[in-house]
């Protein structure tokens, strides 16, 4: 069980840093929030979730015995996929803001921009062929089940982002200042910098 809670806790941990950077997505649900208040967050959310089941469907149909033979690759590819969005993190931290809104125009349609802003964002793809791709492998090595709750941690960490966000903007008051955002943003890079690590050199420690 404790096992379980861990891959559904490194999940949402892994997730968080995706959802925090800001990108296109992060923006829409800023824009949304305006026509469509609160539920812009979970509407976005289901778009961009929507995506990504197609993402993890493709990978995990693609696997075969892969699994079984490049432990060390995965953890090689991982690794220092990590180590690099740990690096680029930190780097983006420095003067991050939180976007306002106006940035954009209001759709009205929150499920579609979710959709739209999520494949047109090379982040997005760039993240999910290496350290999306790599924290899925590993975690099928335990099971169905601790993939599936690896999963499940990464869209709670979208949701409840997004969720925050956009009804932080339905009231009218961001809870998040861009000091807190950047501090928030730095503990992210610096633990994707220490488990990328752990990830790299893990078959090594475990012979």
């Amino acid at each position: 069980m404790q096992d379980l809670v861990t891959f559904f806790s490194l999940g949402l941990i892994i997730g968080l840093t995706g959802a925090l950077a800001p990108g296109p997505t992060l923006i829409a649900t800023i824009n949304e929030s305006v026509t469509s208040g609160w539920r812009a967050g979970p509407l976005v959310s289901i778009g961009h979730v929507i995506v990504e089941i197609g993402i993890v469907l493709l990978i995990v149909g693609g696997l075969g015995s892969f699994i079984d033979s490049a432990t060390w690759l995965i953890s090689l590819f991982g690794g220092l996929a990590l180590i690099i969005f740990g690096y680029l993190t930190l780097s983006s931290a420095r003067g991050a803001v939180i976007p306002k809104a106006g940035a954009g125009t209001s759709t009205g349609r929150p499920i579609i921009v979710g959709m739209l802003t999520s494949i047109s964002n090379p982040y997005f793809w760039i993240w999910w062929l290496s350290i999306g791709a790599a924290l899925l492998w590993s975690s099928l090595e335990a099971g169905m089940i601790a993939g599936l709750l690896l999963i499940a941690g990464h869209w709670t960490a979208d949701v409840g982002w997004l969720t925050l966000v956009s009804s932080g903007i339905h009231k009218g008051r961001f809870f998040l200042s861009d000091r807190g955002y950047r501090l928030i943003l730095s503990a992210c890079g610096v633990f994707l910098l220490i488990f990328g690590c752990w990830f790299l050199f893990s078959p090594l420690l475990s012979q």
